[in-house]
């Protein structure tokens, strides 16, 4: 079923209009402030227009009834290129990050005139088999299955399972900051006034119609992946570059599945090379 109202995609700029520019898109569940401010910035400090925004049910956009989302992956990859037709932006460079790297492939696929460059972070190959890969971890899926316990309307109990969502994403190369995990989670629950809607992520369906594509992908791609990601391991990382012609592995050592500011030093630098002018 295809939602005939277009929605409202909430987003914003960092940078100037006349550097090239580069997309983001987030994960599940995950509004635009997953993209940290201070990461935009310093991605536009070295001469990108970077621009983010929430994905459907997150943040400040259109928001659904919890339980049957009126739409596909391949809508939300139709929302990247809506985001980029309201700036004005004919062809973009595509960071996708976890279920953002997988729409961000879709975006490609879909949309290869629009695409520069594809960098997918902590994600998987889309529409290939990756049965014979390493799974989520055990620990991982432990603590996902108590997601089903959460009341998502309760703004506590939310909180308090993002943030232990967030220290089980971790790697070993960093600390856990509670701290600071915990007030942005709670920033985060506000702006988009609960999480309850971000649960549809999880029962997406669409993208088939592009299995066994991604041999064909053209476009320019860069995959980072941390060495001790949980959900997605490092493997999935290296079968998706090797399936693309060109497609290059950055592995960030004793990283998780997250963006954590320690490893900016070895992140942005590769965005920004693999996003030089072509």
């Amino acid at each position: 079923m295809r939602n005939a109202e277009q929605p409202e995609i909430v987003s914003e700029t960092f940078g100037d209009p006349a550097d090239p520019p580069v997309l983001l898109i987030m994960g599940a569940m995950a509004s635009m402030l997953w993209w940290p401010e201070a990461f935009c910035r310093k991605l536009a400090g070295e001469g990108r227009l970077v621009v983010r925004y929430d994905n459907r049910d997150t943040g400040r956009s259109t928001k659904y009834a919890p339980g049957e989302p009126p739409y596909t992956f391949d809508d939300m990859a139709d929302d990247a290129i809506r985001v980029l037709d309201g700036h004005g932006i004919g062809k973009a460079h595509v960071v996708g990050m976890s279920m953002g790297g997988m729409i961000a492939q879709l975006v490609a696929l879909k949309y290869p005139s629009r695409v520069l460059s594809l960098t997918v972070i902590s994600s998987s190959p889309l529409g290939i088999d990756t049965s014979h890969l390493p799974g989520t971890t055990e620990a991982y899926m432990e603590h996902s299955a108590e997601g089903a316990k959460v009341d998502w309307s309760d703004r506590g109990q939310a909180i308090d399972f993002i943030v232990k969502d967030a220290q089980a994403l971790t790697g070993s190369a960093h600390p856990f900051d509670e701290k600071r995990t915990r007030a942005f989670v709670e920033r985060d629950y506000d702006r988009s006034g609960g999480f309850l809607s971000a649960t549809n992520h999880f029962m997406l369906k669409g993208g088939q119609d592009w299995n066994g594509h991604l041999h064909d992908l053209k476009t320019p791609l860069l995959v980072i992946h941390g060495t001790e990601d949980p959900i997605f391991p490092v493997e999935h990382g290296a079968a998706l570059a090797e399936t693309v012609s060109g497609g290059r592995l950055v592995r960030i050592d004793g990283g998780g599945h997250e963006l954590h500011p320690d490893d900016w030093a070895t992140i942005v630098p590769a965005i920004v090379a693999h996003t030089q002018a072509e």
